[in-house]
């Protein structure tokens, strides 16, 4: 969270959120070390800690919409949806919605992907908060973002569980921002 509203309140819930993610060594590949979030969406309380957090964000940075990124992103971004109040917009790998999409490719390491939405999900004066679970290098959330624009709404801002550090997503993300914010309730 950003550092003018740190608090007691807000090392607590990073306590919560953290003792309910378990490392998993050397998964999906040796050397990698996996933040397992299954427990944490299971423990009711921290699940429901985790979304109220991410719906008292909403509310902080005016968001008229939620999108949420496949595929852990729909299971947080969806009930933040339904505590805040808003319509909540699925952005999917290319080819798994019907009718008529956005779609916007994306650098990988090693190649590229697509990612897409409803082309009208969102209008002009929407306000959207992207949700993911994790930001790492953050090509996914860039796209979303693009896309976001493209359909004429505007980006309230981006909210992560938890970002890895150590990786380049938020600077990857400071241009398309364009001054929102990005706020990660745990950096690792």
């Amino acid at each position: 969270m950003s550092a003018t509203r740190a608090s007691g309140a807000d090392q607590e819930l990073r306590e919560l959120l953290l003792s309910r993610i378990h490392d998993v060594p050397d998964y999906p590949k040796p050397g990698v070390m996996f933040k397992d979030i299954t427990p944490l969406l299971a423990d009711a309380q921290a699940f429901t800690a985790l979304t109220d957090a991410l719906a008292e964000l909403c509310r902080l940075y005016g968001a008229t919409k939620v999108v949420g990124l496949e595929a852990r992103g729909f299971i947080l971004a969806a009930p933040v949806a339904v505590r805040a109040g808003l319509g909540f917009v699925p952005v999917r790998k290319a080819g798994k919605l019907p009718g008529a999409t956005l779609a916007q490719a994306y650098e990988l390491e090693y190649g590229t992907a697509e990612i897409e939405m409803h082309a009208d999900a969102l209008v002009p004066g929407d306000r959207v908060l992207v949700i993911d679970d994790v930001l790492a290098t953050g090509g996914t959330a860039e796209a979303s973002l693009k896309l976001i624009r493209r359909a004429g709404a505007e980006v309230a801002g981006v909210a992560v569980l938890m970002e890895l550090g150590f990786l380049p997503g938020r600077e990857r993300l400071a241009a398309e921002l364009g001054g929102a914010p990005l706020e990660a309730l745990i950096t690792v």
